[in-house]
Formats: C-alpha cells, structure tokens, sequence
C-alpha cells in the first residue's frame, strides 16, 4: 500500500544527448510530487552530456558507465534507485509540472493499480530548419502514451515482470510492456498529456533506423511465449 509520501526514483538514462539533457532535468526537478531523487545515468556519452549532468548535482545523482544501450542503462539505474515508485524519462524529453503529482494519486487511490501512463504530444525541436521539420512533422495529435517516459510503476510491480532487456538496440520497452500484460499487471491511463515528446534529427528511432527488425523478433518472442504457455 503506497503511501502519500513514498519515494519517487526518477531515472534518466542519456547517450551523446547535451543539446537537450538540461531540458529534461529540469522537467524532473519541477515536478510538484515530493519526495523524488533524480538519477542521471550517462551510457559512455562522448558529447558534454556529463557536464551538463554534473551541473545538477546535487540534488541529481549522476553515474556513468562504458556504453552498453538503452535497456542496460536503465536497468542500471533501477539498481541505484531507492524509491518505492519508479518513473523513467528520456534525455530528450519534457514533462509536465504536475505529471507525477496526478500519477501518484491514482496509485494512491486505486491500490489495485500497478502502474500509471498517460498523453503525450510530440513536438518539433526549435533547432531544426524548415526542411527537417516539414520532412519528420509530427502528428498534431496527443497520443495515449504508452511508452517508459508517461509510465509511473510500483517497484514491487516492476519486479514481477524484470529488468528490461539489453539484447534488443530499439523495443526494448515493448518487449517489457508486453511480459507485463503477461504478467497481468493492471494499468491505468490518465486522460491528460504529461510529457512533451521531442522530434529531432538525432531520435533513436532514426538513429537506430537499421534495426527496426528488432520490433518484429520482439512479436514472434511475445507469440512464441503464447504457444509454450498454452502447451503447458
């Protein structure tokens, strides 16, 4: 049973990402909820991106580790974290003020509930020319977000399901969305928009653009994981 003043571990994991690194650290620290503890994990970043980090601490905690991907850094940082509650924020990505405020009330209120999502709304990143933004526009729609940066997850909760893979270079919070619906854990999406999610020329999705088959490996596991189950 959560309590209205339980930790928040905020974990920020970030590769070669100091353009918008401030951004995103600054969204956290705004956050209305308290208690939180803010955790920069730094993926073998060759850019400032530490310094930027640097210059938070306190109250940030910064860690850096030789690179080894999105998943493991995560999960590097879920080692570090002594909250009761996880949040997980991209380094190129912006939250709303009262995001983990309005989150934390619905665990607080619905004790059946293991986690928390809600809208985001893409935006395009102010540096970009008028050729990059008209080519990678971003939908003018909010989008029911179902990805790590809306989510707001019970530690407890996250265990049931395990740390996140590091074998896949994009998808590895689908895959980890997926055993959890195995898993059974109940979610709950907020109808309102508590992230801005940034469109920019450097996105993973484009970065890692040649391994999108990974998407598809991560589907036929989830459906081989359906035939074993229903076998046995």
């Amino acid at each position: 049973m959560l309590q209205k003043n339980d930790l928040v571990s905020v974990i920020i994991p970030v590769y070669n990402c100091e353009r918008y690194l401030s951004e995103a650290i600054e969204s956290a620290l705004a956050q209305t909820y308290r208690p939180i503890e803010v955790i920069v994990l730094d993926d073998g970043s060759t850019d400032g991106s530490g310094d930027v980090a640097k210059r938070f601490v306190p109250p940030v905690r910064y860690y850096f580790q030789p690179n080894a991907g999105l998943g493991a850094a995560r999960n590097k940082g879920i080692s570090l974290a002594q909250g009761s509650v996880f949040a997980f924020l991209d380094s190129d990505d912006v939250w709303l003020e009262g995001k983990l405020t309005r989150q934390m009330a619905v665990l607080d209120d619905n004790p059946e509930v293991d986690m928390v999502f809600g809208y985001a709304r893409q935006f395009n990143s102010p540096e970009l020319d008028q050729q990059s933004k008209t080519k990678i526009r971003p939908s003018d729609e909010v989008l029911p977000g179902y990805f790590a940066g809306t989510m707001l997850i019970k530690r407890d909760a996250f265990y049931r399901v395990g740390l996140f893979e590091t074998d896949w270079r994009v998808g590895e919070f689908v895959d980890w969305y997926l055993k959890a619906m195995e898993q059974g854990l109940k979610s709950f999406l907020l109808p309102e928009v508590v992230m801005k999610r940034r469109i920019h020329a450097n996105n993973m999705g484009i970065r890692e653009r040649k391994h999108q088959t990974d998407y598809v490996r991560i589907l036929k596991a989830a459906l081989d994981r359906r035939r074993e189950k229903s076998t046995t």
